[in-house]
């Protein structure tokens, strides 16, 4: 029997497409019916107020919140919570607040897919409301607990996320208790919570510090900034990202996001930036980078400078998507770092 699936149709998530209104036109060929106008685009996306904080289910045990800086992933049970990333720092006493609401279990883990501030910076006052499941009954007596500090949740990373944060100063910086204490350095470190297998996996892309997490019983994956719909990928060259490195790992994550009947629904996706994606939207992003790289790759060739590259505008077909011309990371930086990350060495 088919279990019943969230259709990924952003009105039913929450995050609907709001096509901004366009005025109607009111003249037409002699006769015929005026011509409709067309949407505008981009579309608007109907989100959280700016400072406020989005909680909607997905599938199964997971849940996400939206407006903290990077998306979080909540996946609640018996066994207690488990979370995708914190958000900022500022953030964090509404962060807690959405947690509560979701489950009153106990926080147990947070998996950090990678070391930007928007991800984990909410770690320490996030993890200090949590507890790790105890090596032992309460009332033993023979011993100590465990070596872990078992009145905070455990944090979960990738070696070299553990590495960055331990290194970070200044703003960026993360209080050593909330720095990972649980890292792995394979292919794949893998938990069974909820009555759910979780395997976190690692993917280069970005840096070479991403995770990607997937909730195989719900079916809903939680992939950082590998899949941004909101604009083109943050590419970090000198911490071991590259657009070579982001196709590769969008193709690894096709292999887990599954589509339902034509290509709709399936497996969700839910993006650190952005609204929840499907199979479909995977796929087009991968191709849309893919075509990015391939220009660059047969400019870089014609031994193009950066400024002749920029000048062909190797993204031309997609800047009406995800181009930006203003703000943290826009359209130049992303040519920029992928031209860095195609013309320097691998360490």
């Amino acid at each position: 029997m088919m279990r019943p699936r969230m259709i990924p149709a952003l009105a039913v998530l929450g995050l609907g497409l709001l096509w901004a209104s366009a005025p109607v036109a009111t003249q037409g060929r002699q006769g015929g019916a005026a011509a409709p106008a067309k949407p505008a685009w981009p579309p608007v996306l109907a989100s959280a107020a700016p400072g406020e904080l989005q909680v909607l289910p997905v599938a199964g045990n997971v849940h996400v919140i939206i407006g903290a800086g990077a998306n979080i992933t909540v996946q609640a049970g018996n066994q207690g919570v488990l979370l995708v990333d914190t958000g900022t720092a500022a953030m964090s006493a509404k962060v807690i607040a959405a947690i509560k609401s979701i489950s009153p279990k106990p926080l147990r883990y947070i998996v950090n897919t990678t070391h930007t501030a928007e991800h984990v910076g909410g770690n320490l006052p996030v993890a200090k409301t949590g507890e790790i499941i105890p090596f032992r009954e309460p009332d033993y007596a023979a011993g100590p607990q465990g070596a872990l500090d078992t009145h905070k949740a455990s944090v979960i990373s990738y070696l070299n996320v553990f590495h960055r944060m331990a290194a970070a100063t200044g703003a960026q910086a993360t209080p050593e208790e909330g720095w990972p204490d649980n890292t792995y350095s394979i292919a794949q470190k893998r938990l069974y919570f909820n009555d759910e297998p979780v395997v976190i996996s690692h993917f280069v892309g970005n840096d070479d510090g991403n995770s990607v997490v997937l909730f195989r019983k719900s079916d809903v994956v939680a992939v950082s900034d590998l899949l941004d719909l909101t604009m083109y990928p943050r590419i970090d060259p000198a911490n071991g990202g590259g657009i070579v490195q982001m196709v590769d790992s969008m193709n690894k994550l096709i292999d887990i996001v599954v589509p339902e009947a034509n290509a709709a629904g399936g497996t969700l996706v839910i993006p650190a930036h952005g609204r929840i994606a499907d199979h479909a939207e995977v796929v087009y992003y991968r191709d849309m980078l893919a075509i990015i790289r391939d220009r660059m790759q047969d400019a870089i060739k014609r031994k193009l400078t950066l400024a002749q590259v920029k000048a062909e505008r190797p993204t031309r077909d997609y800047d009406a998507r995800y181009g930006k011309t203003t703000g943290p990371w826009t359209t130049d930086m992303f040519v920029e770092a992928a031209y860095k990350s195609l013309t320097t060495p691998s360490k």
